[in-house]
């Protein structure tokens, strides 16, 4: 089977430290770049998930916690048990079966 050379610029600390982590799972850094092409195929794409992570707005964040206790007051559910919680889920699945029934 014939072979191609692929070459591609990466900084040196970026290349240094994924041969570090290899070097740690027992391969190269080439034998690395060619599982990951091979992946590739396989997958037919990029071989993991690429999402964008959302930014978050701590202060919205916090205050839908603080409203979230408050409601949580209110109804007198704050004080509930694992159990109890469970109990309510399970009371709830139940009557939600006999009314599909």
């Amino acid at each position: 089977m014939a072979t191609s050379i692929i070459q591609f610029r990466v900084d040196d600390e970026l290349k240094n430290e994924a041969a570090a982590v290899y070097e740690k799972l027992g391969i190269d850094l080439s034998t690395a770049m060619r599982m990951f092409l091979k992946r590739s195929v396989m997958e037919n794409g990029i071989p993991f998930p690429m999402t964008i992570q959302r930014n978050y707005d701590t202060a919205k964040a916090m205050q839908a916690v603080k409203t979230l206790n408050s409601q949580a007051q209110a109804n007198g559910s704050s004080e509930m048990s694992l159990e109890d919680i469970n109990a309510e889920i399970d009371a709830y699945r139940k009557e939600r079966k006999t009314k599909k029934e």
